[in-house]
């Protein structure tokens, strides 16, 4: 892994891109990339040299304090890999490394693909983000008439069904069928009219595989992958336990314990609910995501779809103080489609962060420098995604915080 990363840092460092591994699969990606529109003022790349040279440093750090077991990164500028690395293990017990193409477990990055293909099929006139829910899935309903009529299925995308936080999730862990829950949630005293705030939700978002089933015939990881997957060239992504254990080589999550990592069986629970956290997909199938999130990819995702999925929706308050770096950071903040949506120092940042049950994920990006990240890891310690604001605070020029503390004390000890 040295050598590989000495080079990409090398290039990156002198202002080139990295050639990844697969530099064929690339070069034909690449090939059916349109350049965007220059709508906005490109970063500088010294900036982003020196920002990507300083994350590297951090992540040297990150690998001396073991913070993390095993971790894949990448930073995309211009539609372009310009960095990327892999660390650690995928298996601590076996000494399996993490490589390029290692599958992680995405957790609730997978949301953005539910929406994408929703969007899709909203594109091809099939319905729309105002079909109502009760139109669609007979069994739908919620504890008011008023809000069972009028929920829509830009409601759930949006995360404003108006339920408690996180209906239902302690009981998709006791192992209760996402089927027996979904036909629940009448049971539930709601905290706001339907669409009148926002309140984060697995179970009740999930409803979109269920709309894509009915809207389509086929089943909901079967039109993600023909439609997103494949033609974006994500070669080892998948839904469910079994997708992810039949890869070639996957990430296993991982608890410290005994000053040491140990791994441990994934959980099925919110694979149950896969439109909300069902994706397996390793670095690679990461970064060609990112790319096409950020309107290089226009014969798979429109500019007019990716407005429509990026667009500011309901207010999340909530956002701007979560963590230190957000109350410093992060303006205002709002949920769009499987996306949040931030004015973070005055720049829009399209932002989703996953955890799941030994695994954590980030991925972000500034649309207007284009300049965008990600971070898959296999264990819950939080630093890998305190390197993220700490990356785009050096891209924007902005005064540098050690918000990961890398030189106080490990966070899991």
């Amino acid at each position: 892994m040295l050598p590989r990363l000495a080079v990409a840092l090398a290039l990156a460092c002198a202002g080139l891109a990295a050639v990844p591994a697969n530099a064929a699969s690339t070069s034909r990606s690449a090939s059916r990339q349109t350049t965007l529109a220059d709508t906005s003022q490109p970063a500088s790349n010294q900036r982003i040299k020196a920002a990507i040279h300083a994350y590297n440093g951090w992540l040297n750090q990150v690998k001396r304090r073991n913070d993390v077991v095993g971790l894949a990164t990448a930073v995309v500028v211009d539609g372009h890999v310009r960095y990327e690395r892999t660390m650690g293990y995928a298996d601590a017990a076996t000494g399996a490394h993490v490589e390029p193409y290692t599958v992680f477990r995405l957790a609730s990055l997978s949301k953005a693909f539910a929406t994408a293909m929703t969007g899709l099929l909203v594109q091809r006139g099939r319905l729309s983000w105002n079909s109502r829910l009760k139109d669609i899935l007979p069994f739908f309903q919620l504890k008011d008439i008023d809000d069972t009529r009028n929920a829509t299925v830009g409601d759930i995308a949006g995360q404003r069904i108006g339920l408690p936080r996180n209906s239902y999730d302690l009981r998709l862990e006791d192992h209760v069928p996402y089927t027996e829950l979904v036909r629940q949630l009448y049971r539930i005293k709601p905290i706001c009219n339907v669409g009148d705030c926002y309140s984060y939700q697995n179970v009740a978002f999930s409803m979109l595989g269920d709309v894509i089933h009915a809207k389509t015939g086929n089943f909901f990881d079967y039109e993600v992958g023909a439609n997103l997957f494949h033609p974006l060239g994500m070669t080892t992504a998948s839904y469910g336990r079994d997708g992810l254990e039949h890869s070639r080589s996957w990430a296993h999550p991982h608890r410290w314990s005994r000053h040491h990592w140990v791994p441990y069986e994934p959980k099925l629970d919110y694979y149950r609910v896969s439109p909300a956290a069902g994706v397996n997909a390793s670095i690679r199938d990461m970064e060609q995501w990112l790319i096409a999130q950020m309107g290089y990819r226009p014969d798979v995702l429109s500019p007019a779809l990716l407005k429509t999925l990026h667009a500011p929706g309901i207010n999340t308050p909530s956002e701007t103080w979560a963590t230190p770096w957000r109350r410093a950071r992060v303006h205002h903040a709002h949920y769009a489609l499987g996306w949040r949506v931030y004015d973070y120092a005055g720049h829009t940042l399209i932002f989703h962060a996953g955890a799941v049950q030994g695994y954590r994920t980030e991925i972000a990006f500034l649309p207007d420098l284009h300049v965008g990240m990600i971070i898959l890891w296999n264990c819950t310690d939080p630093v890998p995604g305190r390197l993220l604001p700490m990356f785009f605070d050096r891209v924007l020029g902005l005064p540098s915080v050690d918000w990961a503390h890398l030189d106080g004390k490990r966070l899991h000890h």
